[in-house]
């Protein structure tokens, strides 16, 4: 897979880069889930439903939104702001769009290949969250 110049990646909707940073997001949170621990197949996909909901995305901003790069803020906006996206009954306007906005970021920086930016972004996340 080829990765993006930032200028290509920047070129995509925010949906597309929404669409995509949700496999990346949920990538992130089975791979730490099964790092941290072998468990049944039921468990993990439990703990995973809970951090790739909107509610808990929306909160993940919280902890990372200030250590932004000015680009990544940009990026974050653009998918936050998006119009003409559906909220599902079981989310919040507020959340959902703060959830597209943090999964255009993670698609942004996975298609243009910073994934140990990710991964430390989602890190905090995982720390905070996990009490750890």
């Amino acid at each position: 897979m080829r990765v993006l110049t930032k200028k290509e990646a920047k070129e995509y909707s925010p949906t597309a880069l929404a669409f995509y940073g949700d496999c990346a997001w949920e990538n992130l949170v089975r791979r730490t889930l099964v790092e941290k621990g072998n468990a049944p197949s039921g468990e993990l996909h439990s703990r995973s439903v809970e951090m790739v909901r909107a509610s808990f995305q929306s909160s993940a901003v919280d902890l990372i939104e200030k250590s932004f790069t000015e680009e990544e803020a940009d990026i974050f906006k653009r998918g936050r702001n998006v119009s003409g996206i559906s909220v599902p009954r079981s989310s919040n306007p507020r959340d959902y769009h703060r959830a597209t906005g943090l999964e255009a970021l993670f698609g942004y920086l996975f298609l243009i290949g910073e994934y140990e930016r990710a991964n430390e972004l989602f890190e905090v996340v995982w720390n905070e969250k996990q009490g750890k």
